[in-house]
């Protein structure tokens, strides 16, 4: 995973959630590695997460995804113990969720840890302020102090002029907004969404998304998003981890899930994705050839091919790829062209 426990913002290691009165039976059993439909008919029990284990770096977002009944939304409520895990171990800024005691989960969930639901959950007899500021006032933040961040957190997401108005006077995505400003005014650690615009019309959708990066980018949270859209994990996850059946089938950047995929049921899932819009020309750099001049534009390995091409075409002579003013390969118009096709044709054979 490349980050050890201490530096991470949350750890999971070996995560288990079974469903059924005989869970811890079947942890301990060779049952545990049966596929879902034969563990049921067998034990009555449903592995939701299977063995789990991953790291968050601290300011990260990371996303997790996959279809319908995969084990995301049951992973996320682990983090907190809203469900409680069969087994393995769970920590959150060094500390051992698993070993909290109700008080501290509590003080966890109100401090450090704040959680934004697809359904938004605000209280419909509350203005938009006391919406805002409810976490507050579970901590017992007088009132002047409470309202005085709520309006500032507002205003971070963009609905001044709204703390008056009941949540009924919103549209949805001007609810979700309230829903994200509530996550904020605690000034929590760690933030996780599960699904939360997958209610929302698509043009909503979009911006939401990017006002979380927007938020992201001015606040710098740990943020775990919990999606079954690729689009929308692309478009956040600096890392995104794919499950089915309960397992993450594979980890990794938005570049090495495309680029790629650890089996079928991964490359099933990206197959339509513009690979141009998301390798990057470290994807396809080469080697120079003997006598091969480089005295052609510079461009960083970090660019996505499809912001490249113009570059290329408008130049003779290969595009050297460097990355922290160290060349790393090179790049001409064939091997753009090369690349462009064999893409077309990837595409066309997936349709």
């Amino acid at each position: 995973m490349g980050d050890s426990p201490d530096s991470a913002a949350i750890t999971v290691e070996g995560l288990w959630k079974i469903f059924g009165s005989r869970a811890q039976k079947v942890l301990d059993s060779e049952d545990r590695h049966l596929e879902p439909a034969a563990l049921r008919e067998k034990t009555g029990c449903t592995a939701a997460v299977r063995n789990v284990s991953f790291a968050v770096r601290p300011g990260e977002v990371f996303v997790v995804m996959g279809l319908s009944g995969s084990g995301k939304s049951t992973l996320v409520r682990c983090l907190t113990r809203l469900i409680e895990p069969t087994a393995g171990e769970i920590r959150i800024g060094g500390e051992d969720i698993g070993r909290a005691s109700p008080a501290r989960l509590r003080e966890i969930r109100r401090h450090q840890v704040s959680m934004v639901f697809q359904h938004f959950g605000l209280l419909p007899h509350r203005k938009v302020i006391d919406n805002v500021a409810y976490g507050l006032e579970i901590q017992g933040t007088p009132k002047a102090a409470r309202h005085a961040r709520a309006a500032e957190i507002l205003s971070l997401v963009g609905l001044d002029g709204y703390a008056d108005a009941y949540p009924d006077q919103l549209s949805g995505g001007m609810q979700q907004r309230v829903g994200l400003a509530r996550a904020l005014a605690v000034d929590p650690q760690v933030m996780l969404f599960d699904e939360p615009f997958s209610a929302l019309d698509p043009l909503i959708r979009r911006d939401m998304q990017a006002e979380v990066i927007r938020l992201h980018r001015e606040v710098g949270k740990t943020m775990v998003f919990i999606t079954h859209d690729l689009s929308e994990a692309l478009k956040l996850g600096e890392r995104i981890a794919i499950m089915r059946a309960g397992s993450i089938v594979q980890l990794g950047t938005a570049e090495e899930l495309v680029g790629a995929p650890a089996d079928d049921y991964v490359a099933d899932f990206v197959r339509d994705v513009p690979r141009s819009h998301v390798l990057t020309l470290r994807w396809i750099s080469r080697a120079p050839e003997p006598g091969e001049p480089l005295d052609g534009p510079e461009i960083a390995a970090g660019t996505v091919i499809k912001d490249a091409i113009a570059v290329a075409s408008a130049s003779s002579r290969p595009i050297k790829v460097v990355d922290d003013g160290e060349l790393v390969g090179v790049v001409d118009r064939v091997d753009l062209l090369t690349f462009l096709s064999g893409q077309d044709i990837a595409v066309k054979a997936g349709a």
